[in-house]
């Protein structure tokens, strides 16, 4: 009896990525099924690193709980802002309201500076 071979095998040749498909009888239906999985598998790829470059930008996040914010805005009964990964506090709230960050910036910034190498 004579049979004819109807497996595929795809490579991207930019990732290196194979896929091969030996389902069907049709060597036109393996390789429209093989495309399909080296696309979705492509996409797979191209989501990860989507991700994983999104993780790199945005950093370490915090939970959102009590006793994990920055900032302390308090309006009564007295008027006070307290940075608390600094420790600097500010009494004119409305100031700092107005966009009068530059207190809790400088104090950021220098805590956040390396030491000088000797």
């Amino acid at each position: 009896m004579n049979t004819a071979d109807s497996a595929v095998r795809i490579t991207h040749l930019p990732s290196g990525l194979v896929v091969a498909c030996q389902n069907e009888r049709s060597q036109l239906r393996n390789r429209d099924t093989a495309m399909r999985i080296l696309k979705s598998r492509l996409f797979q790829i191209y989501e990860q690193k989507q991700k994983q470059e999104l993780a790199d930008l945005t950093g370490e996040k915090k939970d959102i709980a009590f006793g994990s914010q920055i900032r302390t805005y308090t309006f009564a009964p007295y008027q006070i802002i307290k940075d608390h990964r600094t420790g600097i506090e500010v009494g004119n709230v409305e100031a700092v309201m107005d966009g009068g960050l530059d207190p809790f910036i400088r104090a950021y910034l220098t805590m956040a500076r390396p030491a000088p190498s000797a």
